[in-house]
């Protein structure tokens, strides 16, 4: 039996200041399908969905929705339609509780007279999260204690209760372990099982063959083509979504491994105990483990963001005390944090005050005056070596795509010519041809005699650019790897316990 189209885009268009982010774009969503749409940062897969859920005017093109067209003013609209969103970079309230958050400006369900009856609205929570999504998140705890993995499984919670006929997910798994993946696949399956419609947005193609019927994929604002998942390959997506082949996405990389650069010595910390490990000069270390593991903290630890308990850091075989990102710059280190958009870039300024900042020292007079002509000349070399895609270095870093910000970013470090080099998450949330650059970078890097420490959720990422693989589990080293042993099961088996 064929499904029923529930939501139709034809034709649509948007432009920006004379500029097309949608040209004639088309997309057609089933009830009770799972449908991927794809594309390279700035393809317009998140300006499509703004103007479906009315957060952007339409220049031109129609909108169907079960066959009426519409036309929303606001997301409001759009939620009150049965179309609901959960975005990528979480917008949960911090102070309030998760109840209070899956249902806010809906309080008028629980209300009891003028009050809101809290017991209620609990009752109904729990139902929600553990009964029917299988999350175990106590309604009553803070926001501001969960994780970011668990925000973002609240903020599936608080769409799903809104009993939408299609929820678009942008990016859901960026955040999430192997564990809490399969929990939202299987979420994904029950709504699907009930009529829902799901547009699953994201760059990582092995988990959309896994989950989607469809896919549909955008470049440079065009519609390409949609395909069955289960009549298509990752190779043939790959060249629809750059408009080229991807003959190798990981760098064969053959360095020369030099003497030992960086060594940790049984350090300890709030989440984790105990880890000893050394990087080479032209060596990756590869980092991984299940999220919440203790992975990030200990290279916060490490840099001087959040303070050690004890143990020893040494550089170049001394040791060496760091207690604060300062400290650990002057000895020649630099860290890629996970979380580009929160703790990477100053969202108010330039491309050029982003990358400068880390080493704005070098363009400094005894006066304290920066040197703006200096300032600017590293920072446009810095930009073209990193093929940072910009009209020119002075404009927002936000009007650039992840990927170029996370690039900008890389560059910010390098301009401190480091010798270390901690690199957490740098590919979360961007796509395939940006994610081929800097794995081109990283290994260029290496090539140079630097000495990188990778850490990351992927473990195809993990296992295609490290020469060596530490497991963490539970704030501890679970095992180490050669890259000639690791294999992704390996992995997960030592992650995993």
């Amino acid at each position: 039996m064929q499904q029923e189209t529930i939501l139709e885009v034809r034709q649509l268009s948007k432009s920006f200041l004379g500029v097309k982010a949608l040209d004639k774009v088309d997309l057609e969503i089933k009830r009770g399908e799972v449908h991927s749409v794809i594309g390279e940062n700035g393809a317009g897969k998140s300006t499509m969905m703004n103007v479906i859920l009315g957060d952007l005017p339409k220049d031109e093109g129609q909108i169907f929705l079960r066959g009426k067209e519409v036309c929303f003013k606001s997301p409001a609209e759009a939620i009150a339609s049965g179309i609901s969103m959960i975005h990528q970079e979480i917008s949960l309230i911090p102070p309030l509780t998760v109840a209070e958050n899956i249902w806010l400006h809906r309080e008028d369900k629980f209300m009891k007279g003028f009050l809101i009856d809290n017991k209620a609205r609990l009752e109904e929570t729990n139902r929600l999260l553990k009964d029917k999504l299988k999350i175990d998140i106590n309604p009553n705890e803070l926001v501001s204690n969960l994780t970011v993995a668990q925000c973002q499984l609240v903020e599936l919670a608080r769409a799903v209760s809104c009993n939408s006929d299609i929820i678009i997910m942008d990016e859901p798994t960026s955040s999430l372990s192997d564990k809490e993946v399969n929990i939202l696949f299987e979420i994904i399956r029950t709504l699907k099982a009930e009529g829902t419609a799901i547009i699953f947005i994201t760059h990582k193609i092995e988990e959309l063959l896994t989950i989607c019927d469809r896919v549909s994929v955008y470049r440079d604002g065009h519609y390409i083509g949609t395909r069955d998942c289960a009549k298509t390959s990752r190779d043939e997506l790959i060249s629809m979504i750059i408009g080229r082949e991807l003959t190798e996405q990981y760098p064969v990389i053959e360095t020369q491994k030099g003497e030992v650069v960086l060594e940790v010595k049984e350090l300890c910390g709030l989440d984790y105990t105990d880890i000893s490990f050394h990087v080479r000069a032209g060596e990756i270390v590869g980092f991984s483990g299940l999220v919440g593991a203790g992975r990030s903290e200990i290279m916060r630890g490490i840099f001087g963001i959040d303070p050690v308990l004890s143990g020893e850091v040494h550089m170049d075989g001394e040791k060496v005390t760091i207690r604060s990102p300062k400290d650990a710059v002057r000895l020649g280190m630099a860290m890629v944090t996970e979380d580009r958009r929160d703790f990477g870039i100053i969202k108010t300024a330039s491309v050029k005050d982003n990358m400068s900042l880390a080493a704005l020292s070098k363009f400094c007079s005894k006066m304290g005056i920066v040197k703006r002509e200096e300032e600017k000349e590293a920072v446009s070399k810095m930009i073209k070596d990193m093929t940072v895609k910009a009209a020119n270095e002075n404009m927002l870093i936000t009007s650039l795509s992840g990927g170029n910000q996370q690039k900008a970013i890389i560059g910010r470090w390098l301009m401190t010519t480091p010798r270390v080099l901690i690199l957490d998450e740098p590919t979360r949330g961007i796509d395939v041809g940006a994610k081929s650059e800097i794995y081109s970078i990283i290994g260029e890097l290496a090539k140079q005699g630097m000495a990188i420490i990778l850490v990351s959720s992927e473990m195809p990422e993990i296992l295609g650019m490290s020469d060596r693989i530490f497991v963490i589990r539970n704030g501890k080293i679970a095992a180490e790897c050669a890259k000639e042993e690791a294999t992704q099961e390996l992995l997960g088996k030592y992650a995993l316990g």
